[in-house]
């Protein structure tokens, strides 16, 4: 049986911890093998070469977190949102969620970026942690739902 919590927990915490640049508390937080991957939904935002992504393997993933992270402003508010779990197995919980990104501009907290996120986390032997993270950001715009 999984601890959903502790699953909810990591992602937050995660989030938490990017934005604050707690660099030292990543490691923990990722599998050796860890898949993660970034990018629009269009594909063709102004920024994707900064949002864009496809990273494996836990050096490879903070190597690209931390450049991220630097090159980024603060404050950086990332909230994770309807967090829910959509599979699992004796292992793994695969999970998503909503994501909406605020900034500070002029004294005054603005919208940055949205979208949603996908992970699987793996139990391993002193917790969970992300074996994949996958963040797609919303750049497109809104159509009714039966034209998408």
């Amino acid at each position: 049986m999984h601890d959903k919590i502790e699953v909810h927990e990591l992602l937050h915490r995660w989030w938490f911890v990017y934005d604050e640049g707690e660099f030292d508390t990543w490691e923990r937080m990722f599998t050796d093998d860890v898949w993660f991957t970034s990018r629009t939904d269009t594909g063709d935002h102004p920024f994707e070469e900064f949002i864009a992504a496809d990273r494996r393997g836990r050096v490879d993933v903070l190597d690209w977190q931390l450049m991220h992270r630097l090159a980024s402003p603060y404050p950086l508010r990332h909230h994770a949102t309807d967090i829910h779990v959509t599979g699992h197995t004796d292992t793994d919980v695969s999970l998503a969620s909503y994501l909406y990104v605020t900034s500070v501009e002029e004294r005054m907290p603005t919208h940055v970026a949205g979208g949603i996120v996908r992970a699987t986390v793996r139990r391993v032997g002193d917790g969970y942690r992300f074996a994949e993270v996958h963040v797609v950001l919303d750049t497109m715009t809104a159509v009714p739902f039966s034209e998408r």
